[in-house]
């Protein structure tokens, strides 16, 4: 970890544009009820879920196609303006070309070129660290970071207890140098540790496992996750994560306007707000309606919020997440886009 913070940077990057797509298909609880053994009781209580969205036909950059020209319409330029893509996600349409060209070439930035960041649930915070140093370092003016995941694509729908977790969205936010010093992205600490491996995963496809006939017959092309272990860790690793650039900015839960977690459980929610002695009121939870979409829920709890008029230009943000790897982190920021009714 980098324990440099980027106070003294003469440029900040700041959020100044946010968009995101969910598909229209709706499974519900009730839906999954008819599928494998479960309740919707059961799935609420251990999870916080009652619904979450699939897409049925189309690729995750369809989905980032969309939630990137959300991001420029709310900021009114068009896509040649764009210097760099870069689309977090476990999902991508193929692997390679990266999912960020076809993005770059379906929205029509032709001036943009761009990567894809794989840090699974951690993915868009470490893809907004990435992007904001691009535009510290003054070379870029704006760069577009999309957390996009059809996790539909990889769940397996016989098991009773992934399936009901994971749903697909985009949302994608605009990185520009900051007109305001005290606005932007202020702080961020990112973590990461291999011995999560071995707990979630997807084996199959890749240079260890290629894809075979026995693969395929092994469901190995699924998500894996021993769940308990991932929890535990998930807990404290968030909550200790956003208590630590609390801290570390000589900051308290009563200087937060709101915390944006990852959306993978509603407990491991709770116990990292609490940890920042923060009142649900200040906790963006939208899992509810979404479940798990991996690299794109905290993206699109700041989208949903700002559409809303809720998330208001000046207010303290922290961004946290934890991930398949392990991965996780957090984002200290003060938000910079005014409300513009449609």
């Amino acid at each position: 970890m980098n324990d440099n913070k980027i106070y003294n940077n003469n440029i900040r990057a700041a959020i100044t544009s946010v968009g995101h797509y969910v598909p229209n298909k709706i499974l519900s609880n009730s839906d999954l009820e008819k599928m494998v053994d479960t309740s919707d009781e059961w799935i609420r209580e251990r999870t916080g879920i009652s619904e979450r969205r699939i897409l049925e036909n189309g690729a995750t950059s369809d989905m980032a196609v969309k939630a990137v020209e959300n991001v420029l319409k709310n900021r009114g330029i068009g896509p040649e303006e764009i210097d760099v893509i870069i689309v977090a996600t476990v999902t991508p349409d193929m692997f390679f070309p990266p999912t960020a060209t076809i993005v770059q070439g379906k929205v029509g930035a032709k001036k943009a070129w761009g990567f894809d960041l794989s840090a699974a649930c951690s993915g868009f915070v470490y893809a907004l660290v990435v992007g904001s140093q691009m535009i510290e370092t003054g070379r870029y003016k704006k760069v577009i970071v999309v957390g996009a995941d059809k996790m539909s694509a990889i769940t397996d729908y016989t098991d009773r207890n992934l399936c009901v977790l994971f749903g697909d969205a985009a949302a994608a936010v605009l990185l520009e140098p900051s007109e305001d010093d005290k606005l932007g992205i202020l702080d961020h600490i990112l973590y990461a540790n291999g011995s999560g491996a071995s707990v979630l995963y997807m084996k199959g496809g890749g240079s260890l496992n290629p894809p075979t006939h026995e693969t395929v017959d092994k469901k190995m092309h699924y998500i894996y996750q021993d769940g308990k272990s991932v929890f535990k860790v998930a807990v404290v690793g968030m909550a200790d994560v956003s208590e630590e650039i609390l801290k570390r900015n000589n900051l308290t839960g009563d200087d937060i306007d709101y915390f944006v977690p990852h959306q993978a459980n509603l407990r491991i929610i709770d116990a990292a707000a609490n940890r920042m002695g923060l009142d649900r009121s200040k906790v963006m939870i939208n899992i509810e309606k979404y479940g798990n979409t991996t690299a794109a829920t905290i993206p699109l709890c700041l989208s949903e919020w700002w559409q809303a008029n809720k998330l208001k230009k000046g207010d303290t943000v922290v961004l946290a997440s934890f991930g398949a790897g392990y991965t996780w982190g957090a984002i200290l920021l003060t938000w910079a886009v005014d409300f513009k009714s449609k």
